[in-house]
């Protein structure tokens, strides 16, 4: 349901929390992230622009979150690149049903509703911070690397 860019971003910004506040270079975020390189460029462009990460060039520079990672919740990295789209209106741009949708199109916008609403109540630092035995972005098997 969401897109590669959303998944890139999130990596990114989850990586930047455990690592803040030391800056990472693309290059670096790219191998930890398992992200292209030239993709993440563009993910984190788009995520500067938003205000949720800064970039500093020149030596000792590099990405860092804008934002302290227990104010920054997942529904922001997510609606910085690829906002999630309500279901306002009929998508078939039926007159009949205006903004009374039909049930399945109700049903949809109450799952986006429903996650959006836990994008929204969950911060970075609660996901690095959660108990588990894997940590949200972990080693990966040589055989995987590139």
């Amino acid at each position: 349901m969401l897109s590669q860019t959303v998944e890139y971003a999130l990596r990114a910004v989850v990586h930047l929390a455990a690592e803040a506040p030391s800056p990472r270079t693309t290059d670096q975020i790219a191998e930890a992230t398992l992200v292209p390189k030239a993709y993440l460029a563009k993910v984190l462009q788009g995520l500067n622009r938003a205000g949720i990460v800064h970039s500093q060039r020149g030596i000792g520079g590099g990405m860092t979150l804008a934002k302290d990672p227990a104010e920054l919740t997942i529904l922001e990295v997510v609606n910085a690149v690829e906002p999630l789209r309500r279901i306002r209106e009929c998508p078939l741009g039926l007159a009949a049903h205006g903004a009374r949708l039909c049930p399945l199109h109700r049903r949809l916008d109450n799952a986006l509703a429903v996650m959006e609403a836990a994008f929204a109540q969950t911060t970075l630092a609660e996901i690095l911070a959660e108990p588990t035995r894997s940590a949200p972005l972990c080693e990966v098997p040589r055989r995987l690397r590139r």
